[in-house]
């Protein structure tokens, strides 16, 4: 478990920098969080709610909120098999059980040489390419056991470099220079909202 390195750190200002609130940029901070350590560590928590400037219990309140975020170590892949309704139908079911037995572990389980972590999760939203599953949160659609067979091997072999480790949202980062900042003020209304005003009647036609 760890704090922000300090090169993260200077990233995390940037991003803290771009909203009118620090606390609005807890989300991608927790994605900064769990790219560098594939998973958000109870240190990084403290760090981040350190940097915004509220409680641990509301970063982990957050973090726990989102399926995308993971509190515990897992594999450099992550492999979510959806088995709700419509990739049930089309066979998930049998996916996910032949998934234990070529990975050698259960849902909730991770390899022994740390590669894979195996997971049954609810719908991810690609219902018409079912029976589908994430890796790393990247889809795959349409899959019979041979697929996921070829999958697991190319991903174990070094043949999908399009799927980064576990925890990396995107391969570009986003930078935006200070002149380019648009209108990052505090949102507090200090008198009449401009369009509420905009919508009352004129004095004269109030009598």
């Amino acid at each position: 478990m760890s704090r922000l390195s300090p090169e993260n750190e200077a990233i995390a200002h940037d991003i803290i920098a771009r909203y009118p609130r620090k606390k609005s940029a807890l989300i991608p901070l927790l994605h900064l969080a769990q790219e560098q350590d594939g998973y958000v560590a109870d240190d990084a928590m403290e760090h981040l709610a350190e940097l915004v400037e509220i409680t641990p219990a509301e970063v982990m309140g957050t973090c726990s909120f989102y399926e995308m975020f993971v509190t515990h170590p897992v594999g450099k892949y992550k492999i979510d098999i959806c088995t709700n309704l419509s990739c049930q139908l089309l066979g998930a079911e049998d996916l996910l059980h032949h998934a234990e037995e070529k990975l050698g572990i259960r849902p909730g389980g991770t390899t022994s040489d740390g590669l894979f972590t195996l997971e049954d999760v609810e719908c991810i939203a690609a219902c018409t390419e079912a029976p589908c599953l994430q890796v790393n949160y990247r889809y795959e659609y349409r899959l019979d056991n041979g697929d996921f067979d070829t999958l697991i091997d190319d991903l174990a072999s070094g043949k999908r470099p399009e799927i980064p480790d576990h925890g990396t949202l995107a391969k570009v980062r986003q930078t935006i220079t200070p002149d380019r900042l648009g209108g990052v003020s505090a949102p507090e209304v200090t008198g009449t909202p401009a369009w509420f005003a905009s919508r009352q009647p004129a004095p004269e036609e109030v009598s």
